[in-house]
């Protein structure tokens, strides 16, 4: 069943360097009242506690522990261990974000970034809007992308899909591409679009450049 048509189910993990039950409990108390979802105490990256808190039916891993190497280790299980895809990491440091982002881990560098985007990381065809002239036509958007678009050059992307590559973030840095630049894995993608094909953009960045043909 597609992540769209089934319905969201989620659990909160409360844990420390040795779990005590102190610690789980104000983690707990941090939850909204109306929360309905599951609650375990354990350490976040330990297979059991995982399991516990469905694991294996999960559509996407978030770690938000107060330990970069916690929440690393935490997304690296979920994703190696129990093949979940959509995974990140808050990271404070944002040095070794960068350096995990490389590796193939999405993080967020709580200096950086926001809780919107750390929806956007997770949620199936997600944008976030960075920017919006004022009239409202034109908009700067960061869309995931499907991997099946990285070795298409920016000049094929932006002819078929009508938009303007702005910059891409690539690594610890950002560039301005040029027609010729090949999309690379974990590129970051900043689209200059028209705020009324928003939808139809991201639509199309998310299947293979064949099918938009």
């Amino acid at each position: 069943m597609a992540a769209s048509e089934r319905p969201w189910l989620f659990s909160s993990i409360a844990w420390g360097t040795r779990c005590p039950s102190s610690t789980a409990s104000d983690s707990f108390r941090r939850l909204p009242s109306d929360f309905n979802g599951r609650k375990v105490k354990g350490v976040g990256f330990d297979r059991d506690a995982l399991e516990q808190a469905g694991i294996d039916e999960a559509y996407a891993f978030v770690a938000v522990s107060n330990g970069d190497n916690s929440n690393i280790v935490a997304a690296r299980v979920a994703r190696e261990s129990f093949g979940v895809d959509n995974v990140v990491a808050r990271i404070y440091d944002s040095r070794r974000a960068d350096v995990y982002e490389r590796l193939g881990i999405p993080t967020v560098a709580t200096v950086r970034q926001t809780a919107d985007q750390m929806m956007r990381r997770i949620l199936p065809g997600s944008s976030a809007r960075e920017l919006e002239d004022p009239s409202g036509t034109v908009a700067l958007i960061q869309p995931n992308a499907s991997p099946q678009w990285v070795g298409t050059t920016i000049g094929v992307l932006e002819d078929r899909l009508r938009v303007r590559v702005a910059w891409i973030s690539r690594d610890a840095t950002a560039m301005l591409p040029e027609a010729a630049t090949v999309i690379q894995e974990h590129d970051r993608l900043h689209l200059a679009v028209s705020t009324d094909r928003i939808g139809q953009v991201r639509r199309a960045l998310s299947l293979a450049p064949t099918q938009e043909a």
